[in-house]
């Protein structure tokens, strides 16, 4: 038998000594715990269709394989972005199923949600498929450029590239400064006037027209998003219900509302280009909120 081989037992044995590893690369390459959990079970599906004879660096292999399913998933994300955020249900974080496999830790789930944090998720968002599958398997998981080259189907130097961009725009994203403190804030509170009175034309004047609105929808880690000025106003019932007795703040360098509803804090980001809103986040999941710097400034009320 070849010393590469393994039995079903010894396999799984071998595919749980990394499953941690693979359920932190997937939920920082997808930003879902649900999607990253489907992306290990594909994984494992894969190597139980395998030769495993043939697999001389198990943990390359198995990195190697859900890098290659997340791109995958990443890329067909593009129609499911024009849901209606409330369109969109959440479904429970699924455990395994096949092999005899342990079932998904709640707590672990939480640990890897605050591990990534939820400024950091929104960065990711913003990159290219590639992109972000470079950056996160090179700079924060040690992948070499080779082995992504051949996830991408690119040369390895061309790997570096989609990295050394992703990185650039990564580094940007955190030390965005906090230009015309005034202006956001009218911004934010001609946002919120619009909202609560259902004002759809108001709303389009201080959206950009590719604006980007996304929501955790309670869940850590859940980034749905929906594209486009249109859109994003006809979600104003969802923000005029979440507008209601809020507060100005910042969360990082963004400005912010926070909302106390039932007792528990709800939080909503926006990123501010010139005169419109580019970017919101709508964040409600506790463990989500509970790793926020919030800043609340002395003028509370919008």
């Amino acid at each position: 038998m070849d010393e590469h081989a393994y039995g079903h037992d010894e396999l799984a044995k071998r595919f749980e000594k990394e499953r941690t590893h693979l359920r932190a690369v997937a939920y920082r390459m997808l930003g879902s715990l649900a999607e990253a959990e489907d992306a290990v079970q594909e994984t494992w599906l894969r190597l139980g269709r395998s030769d495993s004879s043939e697999i001389e660096n198990l943990a390359g292999w198995l990195t190697t394989v859900v890098g290659r399913i997340c791109l995958d998933m990443l890329r067909s994300r593009t129609s499911r972005r024009e849901d209606p955020l409330e369109s969109r249900p959440v479904e429970p974080v699924p455990g395994d199923t096949d092999g005899g496999l342990r079932p998904t830790d709640p707590e672990d789930e939480a640990l890897l949600a605050d591990s990534v944090g939820a400024a950091m998720l929104v960065v990711l968002d913003r990159l290219a498929p590639a992109e972000r599958l470079a950056f996160v398997l090179h700079d924060l998981f040690a992948v070499p450029f080779e082995d992504i080259a051949l996830i991408t189907e690119r040369t390895p130097a061309s790997a570096r590239q989609l990295a050394s961009r992703a990185r650039r725009r990564v580094r940007g994203a955190e030390t965005d400064p906090r230009p015309d403190l005034g202006r956001r804030q009218h911004i934010v509170r001609a946002f919120l006037r619009a909202a609560r009175a259902g004002d759809f034309e108001a709303l389009l004047e201080v959206l950009d027209p590719d604006v980007v609105a996304r929501s955790d929808m309670g869940m850590a880690g859940a980034l749905s998003a929906i594209h486009g000025a249109a859109l994003v106003a006809r979600q104003a019932a969802t923000f005029a219900q979440f507008a209601r007795s809020m507060q100005l703040a910042f969360v990082n360098t963004n400005m912010a509302v926070i909302s106390l509803v039932n007792g528990q804090t709800r939080v909503m980001t926006f990123t501010i280009a010139d005169t419109r809103i580019t970017e919101i986040s709508v964040l409600t999941s506790p463990t989500t909120v509970s790793g926020l710097d919030i800043l609340v400034p002395q003028d509370p009320t919008p």
